[in-house]
C-alpha cells in the first residue's frame, strides 16, 4: 500500500516544516517515508511544496500523482489540483476554492484554543490521520518530542482529527519504528561516528544543512563545527587542523568547490588528509541554486591543478551517506589523501526513513610516533608514508613546494620524479581498498542494464518493481575507477542505458575513458529536478 502526500504553500508557512512532522509521525508508525522538497530561493513568498510519499515497503523516491493535496493557499491548488488522482482529496482551510476541498475553518479552531494561525497546520496532519483510519497516538507523542510546549498542539491536533470523516484506510505497518532524516542528517551522524574532530564550511545551499546539523550535535559528542569567512580560508584552514592531527572534513557546493581547488592542489603535494563533501546544485554559476543536478563530476575528477590521487565517493541515499561519510574519513586518514564526497541538493535535502544504523568501519587513526629521524614522506613500496604530527618528538613539515623524503624544499630532476611517482603508487593500494567496501552494488535480475550514480539511485530502484528485464548497477565509488567490475557486468548485458542528472552523461565519459566502452542509450535530465519513478520507466523502456 502506498500513499502520496503533497504538502504546499509559500514559503513561511511552514510546508516543510509539516511535511516533515508527517513524515516523522508515519516513521514512528512503522512505514516507510520518502520526503522530496521543492523550494525556490526565497525566504518569504514564491510556491514551496513536499512530496510525502508513505509505503509499507521500502520506497526511495516521490512520484508526481496524488492521493491526498494539503494546500495552505489557493497557489498550491491551481499547480497541483491537476495531478490529484481521480478519488483525491484536498484538505486546506474554508476560505479556499476547489469541488475537492474538505474545508476547515482554521482561524477558528486556532482562536478557540489560543494559539497563532500558523498552528492550523497541526489541525491539518489531525485531519490528515483521520482521513487515512490511523490512530493519532503516535502523532501525539512525536508531537510531545518536537515542542516544547505540546499542549497546545496537541488540542488542535486532536480538534482537526474529529471534525473530519475517515475517506482511505491505511493500516499500520507491522515494521518497527524508523529513523527519518535527511541525505546532510546522515552526512553529519556517520562523521561523527567516523571519529570527526572538525568540520569547517561556509554556508552554501545545499550543503548548509551538515554545518546546522554537527554545530546541534558539537557539544554531546565533543566535535567542532566552524564557519570560517569564505571557502578559500576553509580549505586552507582544514589543512592546518587536519596537519596537526584533528579528523577534518569540510562542506561546499560547486561555486564554493571552485574556490577551493587551489588549496586542494596543496592537499596533494602536502598529502594533509582531508574530507570534502561537494553538494551539487544546478549550475554554472549561481544557477538555479535551491535545484539539483550532477554536473561537478568531472570538475571533481580533475580539480587542482597538477596530477595527484582522488577518492571520489557518491552515496546514493540517506543510509549510504551515513556509511560512505566514515569510510571517507577512514581512507582519507590511512592513504593521506583527498576524499571528495559527492551529493546534491536531491539526497542532501530531502527525506528518507533508516532503520537503524550498525557500527562502521574502524574509525582509528594512522599517527606513528616518530624519533628524530622522522621522514615525513618517506618512501615506501604502496606510495604511504608513515604520517606524525607536530608536537611529537619529530620535525613534521609540510609545505606547496615539492620535496625529498624529509619534506625539504627540491628542485632537481630525480627527486621530483622520486615523489610524483611515489604520490601515484597510493592509487593501486586504494583500490585494493575499496574492493572490500562494495565500490558497485546490482539491484535486479535481466538482460537490460541501467547505469547510475548517486541520486538517481532512489527512482531507478523504485521503477525496477515495475521494469521486467532489467537490472540497476550503482557505482558508488568513481575514483579509483573500479574498472572490472564495472566492464564485467557491462559485458554479459543486452541493452546499457546510462542515467544521469546532467546534460552530457559524465559518468558514461568516465566509462568510457576508464573501459573503452561506450554507451550510446542515454537518459538524461538537467532541468533542475530529479528524476521520478515513472520518468525511469518510460524512459528506458523504449530500450528493451
Amino acid at each position: 500500500m502506498e500513499m502520496n502526500i503533497l504538502v504546499g504553500g509559500k514559503a513561511g508557512l511552514g510546508a516543510a516544516r509539516t511535511s516533515i512532522l508527517l513524515g516523522k509521525i508515519f516513521a514512528k508508525m512503522g512505514y516507510y517515508v520518502y520526503n522530496y522538497r521543492d523550494y525556490p530561493s526565497l525566504i518569504r513568498g514564491g510556491h514551496n511544496f513536499n512530496v510525502l510519499k508513505v509505503s509499507a515497503d521500502p520506497i526511495f523516491s516521490h512520484d508526481e500523482e496524488y492521493d491526498i493535496i494539503v494546500a495552505f493557499d489557493q497557489t498550491t491548488i491551481e499547480n497541483h489540483e491537476k495531478n490529484l488522482k481521480k478519488e483525491g482529496i484536498i484538505l486546506g482551510d474554508s476560505c479556499l476554492k476547489s469541488s475537492k476541498l474538505i474545508k476547515m475553518d482554521l482561524k477558528k479552531i486556532t482562536d478557540s484554543v489560543g494559539v497563532k494561525y500558523v498552528l492550523g497546520n497541526d489541525a491539518l496532519i489531525g485531519a490528515l490521520l483521520k482521513t487515512l483510519s490511523l490512530d493519532i497516538d503516535d502523532a501525539i507523542e512525536v508531537v510531545e518530542k518536537d515542542f516544547k510546549d505540546s499542549e497546545k498542539v496537541e488540542e488542535v491536533l486532536k480538534i482537526g482529527y474529529d471534525v473530519v470523516n475517515e475517506k482511505f484506510k491505511m493500516e499500520c505497518s507491522k515494521g518497527k519504528e524508523k529513523y527519518f532524516l535527511t541525505g546532510n542528517e546522515a552526512i553529519s551522524l556517520g562523521a561523527i561516528a567516523g571519529g570527526l574532530d572538525v568540520y569547517m564550511a561556509y554556508p552554501m545551499t545545499p550543503a548548509t544543512g551538515v554545518l546546522h546539523e554537527i554545530a546541534r550535535l558539537q557539544k554531546k559528542h565533543n566535535v567542532l563545527s566552524v564557519q570560517i569567512e569564505d571557502e578559500i580560508g576553509v580549505a586552507n584552514a582544514a589543512l592546518g587542523c587536519s596537519f596537526a592531527g584533528a579528523r577534518t572534513m569540510i562542506g561546499t557546493s560547486g561555486g564554493g568547490f571552485d574556490l577551493m581547488t587551489e588549496a586542494l592542489s596543496m592537499q596533494g603535494i602536502s598529502e594533509v588528509p582531508l574530507v570534502v563533501y561537494l553538494s551539487q546544485r544546478t549550475g554554472p554559476s549561481t544557477g538555479v541554486p535551491t535545484y539539483t543536478e550532477q554536473a561537478d563530476l568531472k570538475m571533481a575528477m580533475s580539480c587542482g591543478h597538477g596530477e595527484f590521487p582522488r577518492i571520489i565517493i557518491a552515496p546514493g541515499d540517506a543510509n549510504e551517506c551515513f556509511y560512505r561519510t566514515a569510510e571517507a574519513l577512514y581512507l582519507a586518514d590511512k592513504f593521506r589523501a583527498l576524499v571528495i564526497l559527492m551529493g546534491d541538493k536531491h539526497v542532501g535535502e530531502n527525506n528518507y526513513t533508516v532503520d537503524n544504523f550498525s557500527k562502521v568501519i574502524n574509525c582509528q587513526k594512522f599517527i606513528v610516533n616518530s624519533g628524530k629521524n622522522y621522514k615525513s614522506y618517506e618512501y615506501a613500496l604502496n606510495g604511504v608514508s608513515p604520517r606524525a604530527i607536530p608536537g611529537s618528538n619529530a620535525v613534521v613539515r609540510a609545505s606547496s613546494y615539492e620535496h625529498n623524503e624529509f619534506g625539504n624544499t627540491i628542485e632537481d630532476a630525480e627527486t621530483t620524479k622520486k615523489m610524483k611517482d611515489k604520490r601515484m603508487l597510493k592509487i593501486e593500494a586504494i583500490r585494493n581498498e575499496i574492493e572490500k567496501l562494495k565500490p558497485v552494488s546490482v539491484y535486479g535480475k535481466g538482460d537490460n542494464l541501467i547505469i547510475g550514480w548517486g541520486s538517481t539511485k532512489g527512482a531507478i530502484v523504485d521503477a525496477l518493481k515495475e521494469l521486467k528485464n532489467f537490472k540497476f548497477m550503482q557505482i558508488s565509488y568513481i575514483s579509483p575507477f573500479p574498472i572490472k567490475l564495472v566492464t564485467d557486468e557491462m559485458k554479459k548485458s543486452k541493452n546499457i542505458i546510462l542515467v544521469e542528472n546532467n546534460q552530457t552523461g559524465q559518468l558514461g565519459e568516465i566509462i568510457r575513458e576508464q573501459t573503452g566502452i561506450e554507451i550510446k542509450n542515454k537518459l538524461l535530465k538537467y532541468d533542475g529536478r530529479p528524476f521520478t519513478k515513472n520518468e525511469i520507466v518510460k524512459g528506458v523502456s523504449k530500450w528493451k
